[in-house]
C-alpha cells in the first residue's frame, strides 16, 4: 500500500523540479533574446558612427536606394515554379 503512494510522492517531486528548471530556461532565454536585440541595434549604431567618421557614403538600406544594375528581391508564387 506505501508503494503507490511513495511512487506518486516521487513523481510530484519530479514533476516539480522539472517545472522549476523550465520557469528559469525560459528567464534565460527571454534574457538572451533581448541581450541579442540590444547588441544588434548597438552595432547598427556604432556602423552609422564609423561611416560618418570616415566620411563614406551611406550604405543603401532600403530598396528605393538599392543600385539599378542588381536584380531585386521578388515574390515568387509556388504555383509558377511547377509548370
Amino acid at each position: 500500500m506505501t508503494l503507490p503512494w511513495f511512487i506518486a510522492g516521487a513523481s510530484l517531486v519530479v514533476a516539480l523540479v522539472a517545472w522549476r528548471r523550465a520557469r528559469q530556461t525560459a528567464k534565460r532565454l527571454a534574457q538572451l533574446s533581448e541581450m541579442y536585440w540590444e547588441l544588434k541595434y548597438q552595432q547598427g549604431e556604432l556602423r552609422v558612427r564609423l561611416q560618418r567618421l570616415e566620411g563614406g557614403p551611406p550604405t543603401p538600406t532600403d530598396t528605393s536606394q538599392a543600385l539599378q544594375g542588381q536584380p531585386g528581391e521578388s515574390f515568387v508564387p509556388l504555383t509558377s515554379l511547377k509548370r
